[in-house]
């Protein structure tokens, strides 16, 4: 027995079963773009643990803020005791995210704890319960934040779930529709206004919460005209507009946010993953005007906003300013979707291509008909990539997509030898044989 099988088997013994597990995969060490498990074998990671190590694994400057700081100070909680790295990592996601200017910034542990502050505050600045999701989305797995998200799979038997949410269709162009962009945001925002005259009434809504693109969703992208329409039916009828970036932020899309595709101000937003540069932190910003009407003591936690997380944090957004990730991110989101597209050119199984910047994916049919997602496929391809040294993840509510979230500082060698390794794997298991041996680095 390898030490991988006895760890999993160790892990099988101790470990709750609802914690998901993906893959038999392990894990000992990393660096850059490149996890080595605890046989040895080095694999090229194109998942940065869902989306967090954007600036890659155990980069030297965030491993160096967070050995000097956790000697310094570990822990007072910032409810007791005020402490600079807390101050100075809010000065910094204001400066980044000014949401119109006299932004405020919370710090908590986890996207899905940020996703509940964000409805907290948005409940007690309006007065008001309700809350309008979508389709598709993920949001986490605490209670509000599993009642918000989609797929059912993620929160089996674990209701009965909060009131006052609503949930909406995602604003998504479906291909196998025949609808262009224009339809349908004129029909998903005729959608929504419909929803406020005979399901809830615009004064009982708190907020709106979207993803600009939805991460497990399947890597939609909101159309920016119906992201426009949704600033000014929540500027109507003054309901909170929240962008959950927590997969979309610190350069994934190639921008600071994807907010900034958009040109739309949201009233709160949602950071996490990347933001702590593998420690866990993450952040509710939003308008000072709608965070100063919270009341004092409602939100916070013994742990929001742990000193050496925020030094990690601190220290992976001037990393990815050093290294310019935003223009990497687009670089290397063009390198990816170029190759994506000769998968679709090459398989019928490849039904679209979709993503923004670096965070992009295909999603995979039987035979092309969207009514037979390939959900047994794609969980053999991933599993044939492992097998060849390549960690890959799917998205998707029929868990038929494969996503890319590649460390941005991945070399072009190293994604392109990951591509080869992955199209070859999608042409393998969809019945094609290849029109090339492979393409040549990943420039």
């Amino acid at each position: 027995m390898g030490l991988g099988e006895d760890l999993i088997r160790r892990r099988e013994r101790v470990v709750c079963r609802g914690v998901g597990r993906l893959s038999t995969m392990t894990a000992a060490s990393a660096a850059g773009a490149i996890i080595t498990d605890v046989d040895g074998r080095e694999f090229i990671d194109f998942a940065s643990g869902i989306g967090v190590m954007t600036v890659g694994h155990c980069d030297e400057a965030v491993v160096r803020a967070i050995r000097e700081q956790a000697g310094s100070l570990l822990h007072t909680s910032f409810h007791v005791a005020t402490y600079e790295p807390y101050v100075a990592l809010c000065e910094k996601l204001v400066e980044l995210f000014p949401h119109g200017g006299n932004a405020r910034a919370v710090l908590v542990n986890t996207g899905a704890e940020a996703v509940e502050n964000a409805i907290k505050i948005s409940r007690q600045a309006t007065g008001r319960a309700g809350v309008i999701c979508y389709t598709g989305a993920f949001h986490g797995r605490t209670l509000m934040a599993a009642t918000l998200t989609s797929k059912v799979a993620y929160k089996l038997g674990c209701g009965p779930f909060m009131p006052e949410v609503y949930r909406l269709p995602y604003p998504a162009r479906i291909a196998h529709e025949g609808l262009n962009e224009d339809e349908v945001v004129g029909r998903e925002l005729a959608r929504l206004r419909g929803a406020l005259k005979d399901t809830v009434a615009p004064d009982g809504v708190a907020a709106i919460i979207i993803e600009l693109v939805q991460g497990e969703g399947g890597f939609y992208v909101a159309p920016r005209a119906y992201v426009e329409g949704l600033r000014e039916i929540c500027d109507e009828h003054g309901i909170v507009l929240i962008f959950d970036e927590v997969q979309t932020g610190f350069c994934r899309t190639g921008a600071w946010g994807a907010v900034e595709h958009y040109g739309v101000t949201p009233d709160l937003s949602t950071w996490a993953k990347a933001l702590g540069g593998g420690l866990p932190i993450a952040a509710v910003v939003g308008r000072g005007e709608v965070m100063d009407r919270v009341t004092p003591g409602t939100l916070g936690g013994t742990y929001g906003g742990n000193p050496v997380a925020c030094a990690a944090g601190l220290a992976a957004i001037e990393r990815m300013a050093a290294l310019d990730l935003n223009a990497r991110a687009r670089h290397v989101g063009g390198v990816i979707r170029a190759r994506f597209e000769s998968m679709n050119a090459q398989s019928p199984w490849v039904t679209e291509v979709r993503g923004l910047g670096a965070m992009l994916a295909i999603e995979l049919c039987e035979d092309g008909d969207p009514g037979r997602p390939a959900a047994g496929a794609v969980r053999d391809i991933i599993t044939h990539c492992r097998d060849r040294g390549l960690l890959v993840i799917s998205a998707g509510v029929q868990a038929n997509v494969i996503r890319t979230l590649v460390p941005l500082v991945i070399t072009d060698e190293q994604l392109g030898a990951g591509l080869d390794i992955l199209e070859k794997a999608v042409l393998h298991h969809t019945g094609v044989t290849p029109r090339f041996a492979g393409h040549a680095g990943g420039a």
